[in-house]
């Protein structure tokens, strides 16, 4: 499956002016795969990841990533590759920023800046996967 990265980026740096990470990269994802879900129920799906998940951000995971493992599951229908691709979106994102951790990338969430740029590295990712 080829996404428009193009799109998908434009859509992200939207939804994340009002959305959190996870809702913003779940969304932009699901909406670029022209998936069959509502804007209602993947942000019901999503917010409970947003600021580390709870918005405990010490310890949790980046909604970031969150938000890319559920698009990812989605998308997918091939079990064993939802699988490869939640390690090899994991670890790209770790590569990159160094972390998955949301308290670290936002500064226990006072400095949302790098934000916007995770989600949109790891979604592009996630495309990239779906396109091998």
């Amino acid at each position: 499956m080829k996404l428009d990265e193009k799109i998908l980026e434009e859509k992200i740096r939207e939804y994340r002016k009002t959305k959190s990470c996870s809702e913003s990269t779940l969304m932009g994802l699901c909406e670029t795969a022209e998936i069959d879900i509502t804007a209602d129920e993947m942000t019901r799906l999503g917010c409970g990841f947003a600021g580390g998940i709870g918005g405990t951000f010490d310890e949790g995971t980046c909604g970031a990533v969150t938000g890319a493992l559920m698009a990812n599951g989605l998308i997918l229908d091939d079990v064993s590759k939802i699988k490869a691709n939640a390690k090899e979106i994991f670890n790209a994102f770790k590569d990159e920023y160094g972390t998955v951790r949301c308290d670290k990338i936002s500064d226990h969430g006072k400095d949302k800046s790098p934000c916007v740029d995770c989600c949109v590295f790891i979604a592009k990712k996630v495309a990239d996967l779906l396109e091998e």
